[in-house]
C-alpha cells in the first residue's frame, strides 16, 4: 500500500495555505463520523444552471435583436433576480463555511456542524470556527473556534505537518462535543 504523499503549499501564496489547510480540514471532520450535507452547494449548483439556461435563452432565441426585445428585458431581469438571489444565499447562509455536516450517525444531536475559516491577507493568523448548523436548536453548542499561525503547521518547504495540524483540529472538534448546552 503507497503512502499518501504530503501536502505542499507555496508559501508566499495564503490561498494555496488556505485551501490546504481547509481541505484537511473536511478531512479530520468527516473522519470523526460527520457526513457532509451538500444541499447548499447543491441549491447553488441549481440556481446556477437556472442562471445558464436564462442567459443561453436570451442568446440563441430564434427571433432578431429589434423583434425580440422584450423577451430578452425578461430574460435580463431574470439573470438579474438568479444572480441576486444566488449572491444572497452566498452572504446569508454560507459567510466563510468550509463544511457543512449532518449530525454523526447514533447522536443525540439533531444538528450538524459549520465548520469555518478565515486567514487573513497578509498574515499567518489561521482561525478555525466550529458551530452548530442551527444555532436555535436546542441541541446546539456554542461555537469554538482557535486562532494559530499557520508557521506551526509547515515546514520551511511548505509541507504541511499534518499530524500537528490534525492534533488541533481533533482538539476543537472535542471541544465543541463537550461544550455544554447553552442556556436558554
Amino acid at each position: 500500500m503507497a503512502s499518501k504523499a504530503p501536502k505542499k503549499a507555496n508559501l508566499l501564496d495564503h490561498h494555496s495555505i488556505k485551501h490546504i489547510l481547509d481541505e484537511s480540514v473536511s478531512e479530520v471532520v468527516t473522519s470523526r463520523g460527520f457526513v457532509e450535507d451538500v444541499r447548499l452547494s447543491n441549491v447553488r449548483l441549481l440556481i446556477g444552471a437556472i442562471i445558464i439556461v436564462i442567459a443561453l435563452f436570451a442568446q440563441f432565441y430564434k427571433k432578431k435583436f429589434p423583434e425580440n426585445r422584450d423577451f430578452l428585458i425578461a430574460c435580463i431581469a431574470l439573470y438579474v433576480i438568479f444572480n441576486g438571489l444566488l449572491q444572497l444565499i452566498i452572504y446569508t447562509k454560507e459567510k466563510n463555511a468550509i463544511l457543512f455536516t449532518y449530525p454523526p450517525v447514533g447522536s443525540f444531536t439533531s444538528t450538524g456542524l459549520v465548520v469555518s475559516s478565515k486567514l487573513p491577507r497578509f498574515s499567518d493568523m489561521y482561525t478555525l470556527t466550529i458551530a452548530s448548523a442551527d444555532p436555535k436548536s436546542i441541541s446546539a453548542n456554542d461555537q469554538v473556534h482557535f486562532t494559530k499561525s499557520v508557521t506551526q503547521w509547515f515546514t520551511k518547504d511548505g509541507v504541511l505537518v499534518e499530524g500537528l495540524f490534525w492534533k488541533d483540529v481533533e482538539a476543537l472538534i472535542v471541544q465543541y462535543t463537550k461544550e455544554p448546552k447553552k442556556s436558554k
